[in-house]
This record gives C-alpha cells, sequence and structure tokens, in this order.
C-alpha cells in the first residue's frame, strides 16, 4: 500500500501534472473573466464581435496554409468571441521578437555558409533545381562525402556507438525525446567518458518531447560530468503559441566529419530493445566528409542563440581535423526546416520532387496529415504515370492520427496512388525515393506540425550509393506490408463527418 501511495504522489508531483494543473488554471481563470465580462458589459461583447470579423478578415487576407486557416475561421466563425481570443492566443504562428532576436544572433556569430566550390553546376538541371532553392535558404549542396544508410535503428545503433568510441576533439548531439534504457545509458556512459578525456560535448533536447521520460536528474547528472546541456524552448506553465514550437531535430556530430540524422530518437524501442506497437521501423544515415557541415551549423545557430555564445565555425569545420581530402560518393545536402523562417522549406522540397519524377516516388511516413496542395501534387504524380506508393504504419502509436491518416487513403488510391500498411508495426521513418537518382532521409513527417511548425531536418541525397540500399529497403519493407485497396477504404470506412472534423483539426494534431 505504501509503494502505491508513494506512486501515487510521485504522479501528481510531477512536472508533467503541475504545469498541466497551472495552464488549466490559468485557462479557467481567462473564462471566467472572460464570460463576466459579457455578462455586465453588452458593448464590449458587441465590440469584440467586430473584432472577430475584422480577424477573420485577417486571417483570409495573410499568407499561409489554407487548413490552418480553415480551422480558425470554422472557430471564430462558431464561437466569435472566445474564438478571436483564442487566435490571439495560439493562432498566430509569428515568432516572438525575442526568439527571431536570439535566432539572428545565433547566425551572426556563424558567419557565412558558403560550400567551398560550386558543384550545382555538375548536376542535371532538374536536380540542380532543388539544389539551388536550398542552397538560397543557406544550406549548400556538397561533395567528397560518404553515405551510409540504415535501414533499422537496430543497424544505426552500434555504427554510432563505435563512430562515439573514436571521438577526439567533439560530439553535438540534438534529440527530441530521451528516455532511461539500454540506448541511453550505452550512449550517457560513452558522452561521460569523452568529456572526462577532454572532448568537448554539447548535448540538446526539447523539453517537451522529453517531459514524458526525461531520465531522473538528467541535466545534473550531465553538467556535473563535464557535458554541457541545453534545453529547446522549455516549457513553460504559460498560454502561449510559442509553446508548439518544438526542435524535433535528430543530429550527432563528431568531430566535424561524422554526422547522423534521421528518424531515431535515443529510446529502446527505436532500437527494438523494447516493444511498443510491434517492430518498430525507423531510417537514418551517416554522413562522412564535408556534407556534414551543414549539421555542424544548424547545432551551432541554436545553440548560439540560446545560449548566448559566438562560437564560430572554423574549428568545426570537417577538414580541420582531417587534412587529407574526403573520397566522393554523388552529393549530399543537409537541411533545416524551421517554423521561425518564411519558408515551409521541408513542404517545398517535397514537391519538388513529386512534380520532377519521372518514373516513381516511393515515401515512408508514420503520418500522413497533408494539406490540399500535397494531396493534388501525390494525385497528379500518380495521373501522369508515376509510380507514387507509400508505406504507412500497420499497428498505430496515436489512434485519432491513425483514423486521420486513413481518411486520405480512398482518393489517392482512385488517383493510382499505391498505399502500402506496414504489417509487422509502427513505420517511423521519414525517407522519399525519387528514379533512383534523388532521395530524402530525415526527420519531417508529412504532417502540419513537421512541415510548418517544428524545427526539422534531412539530408537530400543525389547520385550516392546509398540509394541503392535505400530502394532495396523500400521494396522489401513493401513486399512486407499489406497493399491497401477500396474495398479496404468501404470496409473500414468512419463517417464522413468524423473524416471531416479529422481534417480540420489536422493542424493541432
Amino acid at each position: 500500500m505504501k509503494q502505491i501511495f508513494k506512486k501515487i504522489f510521485g504522479v501528481l508531483t510531477s512536472r508533467v501534472v503541475i504545469i498541466g494543473f497551472l495552464i488549466l488554471l490559468q485557462l479557467v481563470w481567462f473564462l471566467i473573466l472572460f464570460f463576466r465580462l459579457l455578462q455586465y458589459a453588452t458593448w464590449i461583447n458587441t465590440g469584440l464581435v467586430i473584432l472577430s470579423i475584422l480577424v477573420e478578415l485577417y486571417i483570409v487576407s495573410k499568407p499561409g496554409n489554407p487548413s490552418y486557416k480553415i480551422l480558425w475561421l470554422l472557430f471564430i466563425g462558431s464561437i466569435p468571441v472566445l474564438g478571436c481570443l483564442m487566435y490571439f492566443l495560439f493562432g498566430d504562428k509569428r515568432p516572438s521578437r525575442k526568439i527571431l532576436r536570439q535566432l539572428h544572433r545565433g547566425r551572426r556569430a556563424i558567419g557565412s555558409r558558403a560550400a567551398s566550390e560550386d558543384v550545382l553546376g555538375q548536376l542535371p538541371q532538374r536536380m540542380a533545381e532543388i539544389g539551388a532553392h536550398l542552397e538560397r535558404c543557406g544550406f549548400p549542396m556538397y561533395q567528397n562525402t560518404q553515405v551510409e544508410y540504415f535501414s533499422v535503428g537496430d543497424e544505426m545503433f552500434p555504427r554510432l556507438i563505435q563512430d562515439l568510441q573514436q571521438a577526439k576533439h567533439y560530439i553535438f548531439m540534438e534529440y527530441f525525446i530521451i528516455a532511461d534504457g539500454v540506448m541511453w545509458e550505452s550512449i550517457k556512459a560513452l558522452l561521460k567518458e569523452k568529456a572526462a578525456q577532454g572532448v568537448e560535448v554539447r548535448f540538446i533536447y526539447d523539453d517537451v518531447g522529453s517531459i514524458g521520460c526525461l531520465p531522473k536528474h538528467f541535466r545534473k547528472e550531465l553538467t556535473e560530468a563535464g557535458i554541457h546541456v541545453m534545453a529547446f524552448n522549455p516549457f513553460r506553465p504559460a498560454l502561449a503559441a510559442v509553446m508548439n514550437n518544438r526542435s524535433h531535430r535528430k543530429i550527432t556530430v563528431i568531430d566535424g566529419m561524422i554526422g547522423y540524422t534521421g528518424g531515431l530518437n535515443l529510446a529502446d524501442e527505436y532500437i527494438n530493445q523494447k516493444e511498443r506497437f510491434g517492430h518498430w521501423k525507423d531510417t537514418a544515415v551517416r554522413l562522412y566528409g564535408e556534407g556534414v557541415y551543414n549539421l555542424t551549423i544548424m547545432f551551432l545557430e541554436l545553440w548560439n542563440a540560446f545560449c548566448k555564445t559566438e562560437d564560430r565555425c572554423v574549428k568545426y569545420r570537417p577538414s580541420y581535423y582531417h587534412s587529407k581530402p574526403f573520397a566522393s560518393d554523388g552529393y549530399v545536402q543537409p537541411y533545416c526546416n524551421s517554423p521561425f523562417e518564411n519558408e515551409a522549406l521541408a513542404q517545398e522540397v517535397y514537391l519538388d520532387l513529386l512534380s520532377q519524377a519521372e518514373r516513381y516516388v516511393y515515401i515512408f511516413t508514420p503520418y500522413l496529415a497533408i494539406d490540399d496542395e500535397m494531396q493534388h501534387a501525390l494525385c497528379m504524380a500518380a495521373k501522369r504515370g508515376v509510380d507514387v506508393r507509400l508505406v504507412t504504419p500497420g499497428i498505430p502509436d496515436k489512434r485519432m492520427v491513425y483514423s486521420l491518416t486513413r481518411s486520405y487513403y480512398e482518393p489517392l488510391i482512385r488517383s493510382g496512388v499505391r498505399i502500402y500498411e506496414y504489417t509487422p508495426g509502427f513505420i517511423h521513418a521519414k525517407s522519399y525515393l525519387v528514379d533512383d537518382t534523388i532521395g530524402v532521409v530525415g526527420t519531417i513527417n508529412m504532417d502540419y506540425r513537421s512541415l510548418y511548425l517544428h524545427m526539422e531536418c534531412a539530408v537530400l541525397m543525389v547520385g550516392c550509393s546509398a540509394l541503392d540500399k535505400l530502394k532495396l529497403d523500400c521494396i522489401v519493407t513493401m513486399e512486407k506490408s499489406h497493399r491497401v485497396t477500396l474495398q479496404d477504404c468501404k470496409n473500414r470506412k468512419h463517417s464522413l463527418i468524423w473524416q471531416a472534423i479529422l481534417r480540420t483539426i489536422s493542424p493541432l494534431l
């Protein structure tokens, strides 16, 4: 009995519960104040209704995703006054001036991001166009880089451990989720060991991503071991839209010349040491060479912005500790998507790949919560004869999002898109492969949060030998999966009203 009470007390005094209670308290206070104002002053109600109409006109006229606009227009139209006030609290996605100043300072400290040589001129025009767009956004394309592809986290983890053991100068790591277990304990022990040897170790984690699973005394333990730690956008008990903006990136940089990214967080399910939702399939890439520099810049810009440092990248360049030329294997272009920019870069890359595909597009995605533009691009690619295939989870991690994902199946299938559900379990991979020649592996889901609200990263690969392994993985994965038919859609079809509700609230899921 004593243990039960101790467990209940631990839950009630946890950070999640306390912050949730404080936010709920603010919301209740806000609603009470709001309704009392309406009760005693009808002119306030009239004024706020007029303001709501003006806000709706503002939402319609401003640039942005139509799905997000529809959500708020319906909310404000249904509950004009409350909807308007909630929009001011949560709806306007513009970052605060403080965050913009911090990010600008982080970039200014880094300086120029230009590559040492122009490689775009060596590519066919259709491939160079995507690369040129990313380069204009500050992410150069590189040769002199080798790429290793991992089809599951079980393959990547031993390789990562081996590279961490060999680190001599510095280790940068940035992850969305950290949880106790085999994976984190192994990495933590190595980070402590390397810090004791004088290796510079920095670690960024997302405060919300890890809020329910962060190991006890995480920050204190790492700091005492000489590891520098930063929590991105710490979660505070405040009603504020900026709490929606998270860092969903997964980055490891070792000595400037080795870099990892992909869908894997630092928790045991990602390497199948712990079973959640069946077999957990994820993908990742290891870069070795000059292309790692973009990942280094992403990390240092964020570190400079929020730790108030001014680290420049000279001593963190790939060649700083590696005097010999790196071997080349195609072209790589790591890039970052950010809610603090005016451009939805991840969405634009995906749309470009679909528009330029000639033979096929294979896609792994755990979530399918797409807007009209992305749905149209998928359908049009299939209609013009491109073999478009999507692989989604067979066992979901979130039931409501799973229902939303399935709501898109029928219109896509009718247009010629082939959809497969990964029968062995949950596919968390975020990968694109186009015509054997272009691929993307990273952290970017096909949902609103990933494309518009989160910081994300990925690697665009052109002509790399790793694409052969990615293609083989796509084929093997589809063979293990169930191909969804129109009859399947009809057999498990939800009501049209429920689908419409899910589509409307999809930016919040």
